[in-house]
């Protein structure tokens, strides 16, 4: 079976990427499952297993979902590096430097910090197991089932806020601790799981830990554009090399699109959590997911 990908495919998979990894429905997990449903067997089959084309391609819609993301966030990210160099002029020693419970912290450095620590775990994880759980994992039936328990857990989460949130728990992204960061962070660990939505995990945790969901989803965007961009520069040599023999192009197209759905889908659910919850992208994972179990069992 030769590694090729069309441009239909390459457009309605560069789409459903870059709003599944915002919307809260595991875009990893979509991956998998649409190319079985529309019947795609040039990307699920034995063969795509062997080559691994279909990863590579993937990788060339994370790098462009990443992309999106950092030109929504770009004065954030401006800001937030901007308050690096504030800190560093001001600071009287590396302590100083560091010390992220010191009233005098640069809070845009702060948050940056905040940043970096919840990175760390997702990172050391993902480059020891990730494949692993690729190999093991990327079944239509196992991303359903992973599905399924991606509807629970934001249903779960949703139940646990408005049983433990109160005044008193409350916080904000200028009073979260390196504790609550590094908490929020090592959710995305489940993520590397087909199924599971990396936004919905965060988001989750970030309730928990007494964020309000505006704050939460950002919390995790912010989180997911460092660590999207550098996995998918980590794998983009094998789009570059014989792996990418004949889908370069398509994947060019396929980033494109995922790039222009996350800027559109950021832009729209950093307004829904202003006033909404997650309970829409509950159900829907749930529905989607238990029926597709049933369809591939």
């Amino acid at each position: 079976m030769h590694s090729t990908i069309s441009f239909f495919q390459a457009i309605v998979l560069g789409l459903t990427q870059g709003v599944t990894e915002l919307f809260p429905i595991s875009s990893l997990g979509h991956g998998v499952l649409l190319p079985a449903l529309f019947g795609w067997h040039n990307l699920v089959g034995a063969e795509t297993q062997k080559t691994g084309f279909y990863l590579a391609f993937l990788v060339g819609l994370h790098v462009g979902t990443a992309v999106g993301l950092l030109v929504f966030y770009r004065r954030t990210w401006i800001k937030l590096f901007g308050g690096l160099g504030r800190q560093a002029k001001s600071t009287g020693g590396l302590k100083r430097f560091v010390a992220l419970n010191d009233p005098s912290t640069d809070k845009d450095y702060r948050l940056l910090a905040l940043l970096v620590i919840g990175t760390i775990p997702v990172g050391i994880i993902g480059l020891v197991f990730e494949k692993k759980l690729r190999e093991l994992f990327t079944k239509p039936l196992a991303a359903a089932i992973f599905l399924t328990i991606n509807g629970v857990i934001l249903l779960g989460g949703e139940f646990l806020r408005r049983r433990t949130q109160t005044k008193a728990t409350k916080a904000s992204l200028d009073t979260l601790s390196s504790t609550s960061a590094l908490t929020v962070g090592s959710s995305q660990i489940l993520a590397l799981f087909a199924g599971i939505s990396r936004s919905g995990v965060t988001i989750v945790a970030g309730l928990l830990r007494g964020l309000d969901h505006e704050d939460s989803a950002n919390f995790a965007f912010l989180l997911a554009t460092p660590v999207i961009l550098l996995a998918g520069l980590y794998e983009l040599p094998k789009l570059l090399g014989p792996t990418g023999d004949g889908i370069r192009v398509q994947s060019i197209v396929g980033a494109v699109c995922a790039g222009v759905a996350s800027y559109l889908s950021a832009r729209f659910l950093t307004r829904w959590f202003h006033s909404h919850t997650l309970w829409p992208f509950a159900i829907y994972s749930l529905v989607f997911g238990a029926g597709c179990v049933a369809y591939f069992a």
